[in-house]
């Protein structure tokens, strides 16, 4: 991503914040969200470290190329869904349908697992624009898409490191044009790890559908609350001109507070 940010868009108007207390309440909501897989083991009774050993051998070793694939088939349609005559939808409509997707990925088990995951990831994807939208942000402009893929560079809602990981923030991503190849190739990495412990939870014998639903509801909080935290930084950016990497910082030490 540049390394200017564009600030929010002019015809929306937004009171000057506290850099402190936004900068707490941050922290808090990284925080939160990153608590919300505990809520998710408990529902299919296994370790998050774990997880991934329970993929057959050629799913996890196809997990990258599977991930960058449904981040290709998402990136553009969740944007042209904006264009047309489909409204933004609220958080928990948004973690309703993908809850809905999720019992249907589930209950086939793996292969049908694997065909909803494009699915789901464009309906986060979506939500994660909208975000970028009701932070001032302009959702069309390539700097922007480009940070609303970087949320799904965050660690993942299994992930044990309390929220601290927020490398995340500070990931250099840039679109040019139609050409998203160079953009997909850093997020996928980072991505496939949480997708592959999602998949391996909607593949849970007897409990497929429930694990499938309770995985995606989970999965689609993570990140609709990871972008709130990136769009309400970048807007605390634009407004105090610190750098995002400085303010990155500045939230992680806040963290735990």
């Amino acid at each position: 991503m540049n390394d200017k940010l564009t600030p929010p868009r002019r015809e929306q108007i937004f009171p000057p914040l506290d850099r402190e207390a936004e900068l707490l309440r941050l922290a808090a909501k990284m925080q939160a969200a990153s608590g919300l897989g505990l809520q998710l083991l408990s529902v299919i009774g296994s370790q998050a470290e774990n997880m991934l050993d329970m993929l057959p051998k050629p799913v996890r070793s196809g997990l990258e190329k599977a991930t960058a694939t449904a981040l290709e088939q998402s990136f553009n349609a969740a944007a042209l869904s904006r264009r047309g005559r489909i409204g933004d939808t609220s958080d928990w409509l948004t973690r309703a349908i993908t809850f809905g997707t999720g019992a249907a990925g589930g209950f086939g088990g793996l292969p049908s697992a694997l065909a909803e995951l494009p699915v789901t990831t464009t309906v986060m994807l979506r939500s994660i624009q909208s975000i970028a939208d009701e932070h001032g942000f302009d959702p069309a402009l390539p700097e922007v898409r480009a940070a609303c893929l970087r949320v799904f560079a965050a660690a993942g809602p299994l992930d044990d490191d309390d929220g601290t990981d927020l490398s995340f923030l500070t990931l250099r991503l840039s679109v040019t044009g139609p050409a998203i190849q160079g953009l997909i190739a850093k997020v996928a990495p980072r991505l496939a790890i949480p997708l592959g412990q999602k998949l391996a939870a909607q593949a849970v014998p007897v409990i497929g559908a429930a694990a499938g639903a309770a995985t995606n509801y989970v999965f689609t909080s993570y990140y609709q609350e990871v972008a709130r935290v990136q769009f309400g930084l970048m807007r605390l950016a634009a407004q105090t001109g610190e750098d995002m990497t400085f303010l990155s910082d500045e939230l992680k030490s806040r963290m735990g507070r």
